[in-house]
């Protein structure tokens, strides 16, 4: 794919020998890209990038990575590999690129080192998908994540993911389902698949705004979601529905 190798390229002139591993993961090697699906890199390194290598990195993206027909939303997160190798949560990110970022990050600089609990549900995708763009094998560079800060990462991002439901309310649906699915069964499923794990075990009254928005994630790009006003009325109950089964699911604090 001409995006992929326009990722892999960038990153080689911006990192060159620093970067350790650089590997796919998501819906590119666990169930196949949908419609609406982004390309989800993550870089390891061996330290941590210069503010011209962020800055380099940004710019590259900005011209590989879109919202359109024609070319697909890219993420790509990079950790240093002390970071995370032992393993310890939460883990600090070196720099996260996404198009939802894109106005900010033309206007406020390129991303810095912070705490990121995404970074437990993104080493168990890399280590599952096991598909390295250049490097090692994951298994031979990031150690596993124990199902606890699993847990912990996936609760963790539940206010962020609500705070953006009016503006980005099928993701927010789907990625919800998912984390019910990954409390419950301890995997990380693709969207859809965790959809349907997630429609058998709701009631009949809250189980249309889960297979609309996951019509929207096989059929449809990010600039075609649209909700009837009928439907946009039952998205808050629904949320509402399955926040109360992820907080029955979640383990007891000691």
């Amino acid at each position: 794919m001409d995006q992929i190798r326009a990722i892999v390229e960038l990153i080689g002139v911006v990192l060159g020998r620093e970067a350790i591993g650089v590997y796919l993961h998501g819906s590119s090697v666990l169930g196949g890209l949908k419609p609406a699906s982004d390309l989800d890199v993550l870089v390891v390194t061996r330290r941590p990038m210069h503010d011209r290598e962020r800055a380099a990195l940004v710019e590259g993206l900005f011209m590989i990575s879109a919202m359109s027909a024609e070319v697909r939303p890219v993420e790509v997160t990079v950790v240093v590999q002390s970071e995370v190798r032992p393993w310890r949560y939460p883990p600090t990110g070196d720099f996260l690129y996404g198009e939802w970022l894109r106005e900010a990050l033309a206007t406020g600089g390129p991303p810095q080192p912070e705490p990121m609990p995404d970074l437990a549900l993104l080493i168990t995708l890399v280590l599952a998908g096991d598909h390295p763009l250049i490097g090692p094998p994951p298994a031979q560079v990031l150690d596993p994540v124990p199902h606890s800060d699993l847990v912990r990462a996936s609760v963790a991002g539940i206010p962020a993911l609500l705070d953006d439901l009016d503006d980005d309310t099928r993701n927010v649906v789907l990625t919800l389902a998912r984390i019910w699915a990954t409390l419950v069964t301890g995997e990380i499923k693709p969207k859809d698949a965790a959809a349907d794990w997630a429609l058998t075990r709701l009631p009949p009254e809250h189980r249309p705004v889960l297979e609309y928005a996951k019509e929207l994630y096989l059929s449809r790009r990010y600039s075609e979601e649209s909700w009837s006003v009928e439907l946009k009325a039952r998205v808050r109950p629904h949320v509402n529905e399955v926040l109360a089964a992820i907080e029955s699911c979640r383990p007891t604090d000691p």
